[in-house]
């Protein structure tokens, strides 16, 4: 009884919150932890060309939402003349419209309101999913596993777009905010299911069941045996979540379903296609220069989620982490050679 004791006791101090007060052990931690959690996820993501990338592209359109809408004035009819063409003037380098605003300036201003819907969506969408899958895996077989998968069923079998389209009409939304509330509604369902389906293969693993007979915190479990290794997987597909949310948004603000109350790439190719840009060279900028953005910005974010698989893999992590070691080691020795 006492080595069984001893035993379950070790074992529950891993799930202890205390910090070791010895210093050593504490510098220790802390050097394995920025070992595994910054140097590793470097040493990939330099390895890797598709996180460079990705990463890169996503870098410069946050540089645009964020520094470029307070160096660029916001565009107004009448700044600069009608149908310039691109590249004639550093004041408007992709050309202006027949409003005599410049495309650059319009594509700058319409980058935070595509972020915030980008945000607001993917939180609402792989969030929810997350939860709905992690609680309905844990409780397998009971009533609240059956009401929330009836519930995803349900949902899975309502045509997506339809319902966005009938919503979104109804309450008109000008916040980007809530209309990445309403995009994100019909992209949680899938990933819910395929969520739960990882929970229960995990929780067949003998170290949550060691845990759940040793009494260890439900949150626990779920912090450290569960939600540790669902995160790449739910960050993978929140970056598909998310270029899905631009296409939506911007097809939704194109057909001229959600009100134009706001710069957006959606709105310029709406005015721009009414306006017979299709037909008029003169034109085309003003239509291309939006679509070039989509297509970068969604690049971006399939590269970053390819990258993003690399980045959380374990094994190449921990691969990395001791390379890093070795390397750290090699150099202190050397130091100490030198020295003699």
């Amino acid at each position: 009884m006492s080595e069984a004791h001893s035993d379950s006791f070790d074992l529950k101090d891993l799930y202890d919150e205390d910090i070791d007060p010895d210093p050593e052990s504490r510098a220790d931690r802390a050097k394995r932890f920025l070992e595994m959690n910054v140097v590793a996820p470097a040493r990939i993501a330099v390895a890797d060309w598709r996180a460079l990338v990705g990463g890169a592209i996503l870098a410069f359109f946050l540089l645009m939402g964020t520094v470029g809408v307070v160096l660029v004035e916001r565009p107004t009819s009448g700044d600069a003349p009608v149908l310039a063409a691109p590249f004639e003037s550093l004041a408007y380098p992709l050309g202006t419209d027949v409003f005599g605003q410049p495309i650059h300036a319009q594509l700058i201003h319409a980058t935070p309101g595509m972020f915030k819907m980008i945000f607001a969506g993917a939180v609402v969408s792989v969030g929810f999913a997350a939860l709905v899958g992690v609680v309905a895996g844990f409780e397998h077989g009971t009533r609240i596993d059956s009401f929330l998968m009836t519930v995803t069923d349900v949902v899975i079998t309502i045509p997506g777009l339809p319902l966005i389209i009938v919503i979104t009409a109804i309450f008109q939304p000008e916040n980007p905010y809530i209309v990445g509330v309403f995009l994100g509604i019909d992209n949680w369902p899938g990933l819910a299911r395929t969520v739960r389906s990882q929970v229960l293969s995990i929780r067949e693993e003998s170290y949550v069941e060691a845990s759940e007979i040793m009494g260890i915190p439900l949150s626990s479990i779920l912090r450290r045996d569960i939600l540790s290794q669902l995160m790449p997987y739910v960050m993978i597909n929140g970056a598909l979540t998310s270029r899905r949310i631009i296409f939506e948004s911007v097809g939704l603000y194109f057909l001229g379903i959600l009100p134009f109350t706001t710069f957006n790439w959606g709105v310029m190719m709406n005015l721009a296609y009414e306006g017979n840009a299709l037909t008029r060279p003169d034109m085309l900028p003003w239509m291309v220069a939006p679509m070039v953005c989509i297509f970068l910005l969604s690049f971006g974010l399939v590269l970053l989620s390819q990258g993003l698989d690399s980045l959380f893999n374990v094994r190449l992590r921990a691969r990395h982490a001791n390379t890093s070691k070795r390397d750290t080691s090699k150099n202190n020795q050397s130091q100490a050679t030198g020295g003699d």
